[in-house]
């Protein structure tokens, strides 16, 4: 009775539509939940988002949750959780994404999960690093142990957003680095970003990760473009 009350003077609304939700609804309305697009990498793992890395660097998995589209509901869904102040959604969509590996009885689990690491002067500035958010998610769901400081960033990069795939490359070639490589070494780690668009960020830190001494690296993306 009181929630309906608050509902109706303060209503929440879909982080990918701005439709109100109703009772019963979290962050993303049940419509926008089944219209959003899924990649079927959690099912195959030689879809077009492993692909994307042949020839580059060696992932034992690649995984994205959902397909993503410029101007559509996960474009919303990753700005609002980027530049909104609304972490909230990263942790959702982690855990559905945990949820639909432990339907799939997936048992080959990770050791370690570990977030693309933001700059200092990024995280200061936007409070929080929204990969991390998304590997809580993962983490509590399938009961695999974080550490958002086992990869550091050590250079603050210019944007991704404008860059062709080489350049992109070369913005992020080796600028990562673990500071502690007990943490890694001999340990399967999983990855996890919001979006995958060329890979070249991901591929770096993964490269990273293996010259540490990860046993193997695998990949987990909230989303990723075509």
């Amino acid at each position: 009775m009181l929630s309906d009350f608050f509902a109706l003077f303060f209503p929440r609304f879909c982080a990918a539509c701005d439709q109100a939700l109703v009772q019963g609804e979290e962050i993303i309305c049940l419509q926008c939940d089944y219209r959003m697009a899924r990649t079927d990498s959690l099912s195959d793992n030689n879809s077009f988002v492993a692909k994307k890395f042949y020839g580059r660097v060696e992932l034992q998995y690649v995984w994205a949750y959902y397909l993503f589209h410029k101007k559509g509901r996960i474009q919303n869904l990753i700005h609002r959780l980027k530049y909104d102040q609304m972490p909230e959604i990263g942790e959702l969509v982690g855990r559905k994404m945990g949820n639909d590996l432990l339907k799939k009885r997936f048992e080959d689990l990770p050791d370690l999960i570990i977030p693309v690491p933001l700059h200092r002067i990024k995280l200061r500035k936007r409070g929080y690093n929204q990969s991390e958010h998304f590997g809580t998610g993962l983490s509590t769901t399938l009961k695999v142990p974080m550490n958002a400081n086992a990869l550091i960033r050590a250079t603050n990069t210019e944007s991704q957003t404008r860059k062709s795939r080489m350049l992109r490359w070369k913005n992020v070639h080796q600028i990562f680095s673990v500071p502690d490589m007990q943490t890694v070494h001999g340990r399967r780690v999983l990855l996890v970003d919001d979006v995958i668009t060329t890979g070249s960020t991901l591929e770096s830190c993964a490269l990273t990760l293996l010259e540490a001494g990860a046993t193997s690296v695998s990949v987990a993306a909230m989303a990723a473009a075509r």
